[in-house]
């Protein structure tokens, strides 16, 4: 499973889920359906997109419970069409019911954005340009939607404050300036760590390369300007990357992306995209 080691986390992540939903049982169950009742159930998707999480969902349900027989129809990554089976499910008809909402909780929104990723992916078809997300997460969903934008087709930029710094405008006012900040900076971290500014002006795009800074932002600048900034970045340090963040849609990405800048952060893919639509149905036949 694709997440880096961190199953343990995710697994404790979805026990304090299912607590959060199962509480101390499934009431309309437990008093509807016999013990002992035995179901096969399939997953399809109600609407086509890019299938992502479906290792989590199956983590879900032998959560639930490990005799419970999951298996997947697709793969992560892979693009279905509306009406598509993506997963079949068997045992005890109880616990099945018990792991369902969470799993199509957790399908739907990584497909969502996995989905979403790939628009953004498929309009800088042809470019060098990296699509990358940003900390704009739904909090304890992180790692999980991040993997989502991979799967997608994207990348990822910082996981979290600990792993790069990051100077945005309130680091540089608190600072006194990007000097000053790029050069307290400099002297704390290892060597090993990058150092990224953000840039609002072409005056601040020069502040940061005099700085030494090692990724420059250019925030919400205008395609043209853009342009002018990559022009002056890499004829003065070419080993500087350049990345374009704020205010991007699938409208504007590829303007953007034609500037010159090596890597374009949006926000969006996590935070404004619409969950796909997935549904499990018991005792349903595979189509065809």
């Amino acid at each position: 499973m694709m997440f880096n080691g961190y199953n343990e986390e995710i697994t404790r992540y979805i026990r304090g889920w299912l607590q959060e939903d199962v509480g101390s049982g499934d009431v309309t169950t437990a008093v509807t359906i016999p013990q002992g009742h035995e179901s096969k159930a399939i997953i399809h998707a109600k609407q086509g997109g890019v299938i992502a999480g479906m290792p989590v969902a199956q983590m879900v349900f032998e959560i639930v419970d490990p005799s419970l027989r999951f298996t997947p129809l697709v793969q992560d990554g892979q693009r279905v069409e509306k009406g598509a089976v993506i997963a079949e499910v068997e045992g005890s008809t109880h616990r099945i019911l018990t792991g369902e909402r969470l799993a199509l909780n957790l399908l739907q929104r990584m497909s969502g954005i996995a989905t979403r990723t790939r628009t953004f992916v498929e309009a800088l078809g042809g470019l060098p340009t990296r699509l990358v997300d940003t900390r704009k997460t739904t909090p304890g969903h992180r790692m999980l939607e991040k993997y989502a934008v991979r799967t997608g087709g994207g990348a990822n930029h910082r996981f979290g404050l600990y792993d790069a710094v990051m100077i945005k405008d309130n680091h540089i006012k608190g600072a006194g300036g990007i000097a000053q900040a790029v050069s307290r900076a400099r002297a704390a971290i290892p060597h090993t760590m990058t150092i990224e500014v953000e840039t609002e002006n072409l005056e601040q795009v020069d502040e940061a390369l005099q700085a030494g800074a090692d990724i420059i932002m250019l925030d919400n600048m205008a395609p043209v300007l853009m342009k002018e900034a990559v022009q002056r970045i890499k004829q003065a340090a070419p080993h500087v990357i350049v990345e374009a963040s704020g205010n991007v849609s699938l409208e504007t990405i590829r303007d953007i992306a034609e500037s010159g800048v090596d890597v374009i952060s949006v926000g969006r893919l996590t935070y404004s995209f619409e969950s796909l639509d997935i549904s499990l149905d018991l005792n349903a036949k595979k189509e065809g």
